[in-house]
């Protein structure tokens, strides 16, 4: 029987991710305000946030079910790039990632006989961008809702010259990370 959790999000990537491992999602979004603390580095921000959540729908809902919360964030210069705000954000931020190399964090929290959590660090080189190029991608729509104003997995993919890491990471929900958090919640997999 495929194990069966609560995932405190509204991504259907996420749901995807999970399903893709034979974990059946049933999905519990929860908003926590995402405002980075004075000072706060990013992995520091993205651990706090993932937890929030896990404890918010955890305390929200009366179930046996594990819950599961992420977030993600895409680092250049210890600036945490967010969704863009609108057109002039979005193409600052392809900007600053054209040509280089930035860090996408993203924490995972499991609230269930206890809480754990879990990392992931992926490194993604970008290759250098025209403008004609950022202004095409911003206006197909796809980056206006995604982190770093980019998605891997869909056209911004073309724009990834390499990456050191996870992946499903950089989609949003480390797999690696989930499948050991889940085995010491007593969840195997592979069963």
């Amino acid at each position: 029987m495929p194990a069966q959790i609560i995932l405190a999000s509204a991504s259907p990537r996420r749901k995807e991710l999970l399903a893709q491992i034979k974990v059946i999602a049933i999905t519990y979004p929860v908003d926590v305000d995402e405002t980075q603390y004075p000072d706060e580095k990013p992995l520091a921000y993205v651990q706090r946030l993932a937890a929030e959540k896990s404890a918010l729908c955890a305390a929200t809902l009366t179930t046996r079910l594990p819950v599961l919360a992420a977030d993600t964030a895409v680092v250049i210069d210890d600036w945490i790039m967010g969704k863009p705000k609108n057109r002039e954000d979005g193409l600052t931020m392809l900007a600053h990632l054209s040509g280089r190399t930035h860090q996408v964090y993203t924490a995972i929290s499991l609230r269930g006989k206890q809480h754990w959590q879990a990392v992931s660090i992926t490194e993604v080189t970008f290759r250098k961008l025209a403008t004609y190029e950022m202004e095409t991608y911003w206006h197909t729509g796809e980056p206006v809702d995604k982190a770093g104003c980019y998605a891997i997995q869909g056209l911004g993919g073309l724009f990834v010259e390499s990456i050191n890491g996870s992946f499903s990471g950089v989609v949003g929900l480390p797999l690696f990370e989930i499948a050991g958090l889940l085995a010491k919640q007593g969840i195997d997999l592979l069963l």
